[in-house]
Order: C-alpha cells, then sequence, then structure tokens
C-alpha cells in the first residue's frame, strides 16, 4: 500500500460509458479514492451508501469521492443508479486492477481490490491512507479527521 507522503499515481478510468477521469484533472482539489472489492456485495453497498450520506460533509472540505473496483463501467452505471450514489466510481477493469495495483492494493488472490482508502491533498500527495479488513465496513471518520487536519494545517 502506499504510504502517506507519496505522490498518487495517475490514471485514466471510465467514470460513465463514455466519460472517463483522470487524477490530473482533479489537482486542485482534495480527492479521496475509495478502493472496495465488488458492486454489489453486502459491506460495499453498506460503505458506500454511508459516503453518499456523508458527501457534503466531504464537499465542505473542497473533497471530491470516488470509488474505485474491478467491475466494469456498465456494472457499476447500475450499482450507481440502484443505490441512487451522487459520486463517481471507477472502473479499473481493463488492464484488471493496474491502478490497484499502483497503489498496492490488489488482491491478485481474489483477483479484486483490497477495501482501501486515500485522501489525497491539492497537489496529489497522500495524506492518509487506511487498509480496513475485507468484510469490516471502515467508516467515514477516518476521512473526515484527515480532511479537517488537512484544513487545520493550510490555516496555520
Amino acid at each position: 500500500m502506499l504510504a502517506v507522503g507519496t505522490k498518487a499515481p495517475d490514471f485514466l478510468l471510465s467514470v460513465t460509458a463514455d466519460q472517463k477521469v483522470s487524477l490530473k484533472e482533479l489537482e486542485g482539489s482534495k480527492v479521496i479514492l475509495a478502493f472496495y472489492p465488488a458492486d454489489w456485495s453486502p459491506v460495499c453497498g453498506d460503505q458506500l451508501v454511508l459516503y453518499n450520506e456523508t458527501l457534503k460533509y466531504f464537499r465542505k472540505h473542497n473533497a471530491v469521492l470516488f470509488g474505485i473496483s474491478v467491475d466494469g463501467k456498465w456494472c457499476h452505471m447500475a450499482f450507481s443508479e440502484n443505490r441512487n450514489l451522487h459520486f463517481g466510481l471507477l472502473s479499473d477493469f481493463e488492464p484488471k486492477g493496474g491502478t490497484a495495483m499502483q497503489y498496492g492494493v490488489y488482491d491478485e488472490e481474489l483477483g479484486e481490490c483490497k477495501r482501501a482508502i486515500f485522501v489525497l491533498d491539492e497537489k496529489g500527495i497522500i495524506q492518509w491512507n487506511y487498509l480496513s479488513p475485507i468484510g469490516i465496513n471502515p467508516g467515514a471518520d477516518g476521512i473526515l479527521d484527515a480532511l479537517e487536519k488537512m484544513d487545520n494545517n493550510n490555516n496555520q
């Protein structure tokens, strides 16, 4: 898993059927990357719905959120619509897990992303990370604490 203080690797991943997002184009905003194993799994669904409910707090800190898994863009679109998510799900589908591998959070044995969170500053530097046990929803407290700490450091 990439360490705090590391420049996050850029990526170009599908966020809809015809749109892609790169990390480079997000410079100037704090970025939350939530890697998760799979759409439609119970823990992942709960985690992403919680983040959806917490979006307004993330946005108060000028932070954008993306979920990332190896599911395809069509699966993400159906899942996002089903759960009424208001943030992008990025498809790390081809090459499978390529971005998760760059971040050190791809599980080769299971063929899916580990449950990991990275909070990046406006320059794309990892300021906080967390690797959660696969069956446990990591919640949003750590993310919010990291964002608040970053804001406090900027105000000093």
